[in-house]
């Protein structure tokens, strides 16, 4: 599948963005709308995936403290490598601005997903959004 990335500011992402957290986050996973938006959009980088139609199908944001969250993908292209494509432009993203340390908080479901990319496991599971997490971190 072509797919195309693109990594930018909120202001310039946000309408795909936004549809792509909604479907995945609120609608299929349930989490409470309020929980979805905070103050951290307006200062991360953001990357979007985009398929040959030209319809986001991905996303994830990259905050000024190195950690990395909101990483979504449509079910209809889940299982394509398309997340790893937006997981890579936020590495190289943070690599770009000079980060020696990420983090993120992992759905445990996607523990394995992150360990290939060489996060690695950090403290018990916790809940967040009444999901369960594990804290991971990447050494650059």
């Amino acid at each position: 599948m072509m797919i195309s990335i693109v990594t930018g500011d909120w202001d310039s992402v946000r309408d795909h963005a936004q549809a792509l957290r909604v479907e995945v986050f609120v609608v299929e996973q349930g989490v409470p709308i309020e929980l979805e938006w905070d103050e951290a959009d307006e200062v991360s980088t953001h990357a979007v995936a985009y398929d040959q139609a030209g319809q986001p199908v991905a996303t994830g944001r990259l905050l000024p403290d190195g950690h990395i969250g909101r990483m979504a993908v449509r079910k209809s292209a889940r299982g394509q490598g398309i997340g790893a494509r937006v997981l890579s432009a936020l590495l190289q993203e943070a690599q770009r601005l000079g980060y020696d340390t990420l983090c993120l908080h992992a759905q445990t479901h996607a523990l394995g997903f992150y360990q290939r990319h060489g996060f690695e496991t950090q403290g018990e599971e916790f809940m967040e959004a009444g999901i369960p997490h594990h804290r991971m971190t990447l050494i650059l």
